[in-house]
């Protein structure tokens, strides 16, 4: 089983949507912008909160 971790190569802010696409092999662009289009879709609060703790909480990857 992979684990969750931050992406050290592939990140735009935090690097959580680069490292979801790693353990998922998804392009990272896809996952992007699906967490843009829920962030609209749930009017921003919800998903930027759990983006930011995500990025707080999840481990980079060593």
């Amino acid at each position: 089983m992979k684990k969750l971790y931050l992406s050290k190569t592939d990140k735009k802010i935090f690097g959580v949507c680069g490292g979801i696409s790693e353990v998922y092999d998804i392009d990272p662009t896809l996952v992007r912008l699906t967490l843009v289009f829920l962030t609209i879709v749930t009017a921003f609060v919800p998903l930027t909160v759990t983006y930011i703790i995500a990025g707080i909480i999840m481990p980079r990857k060593q």
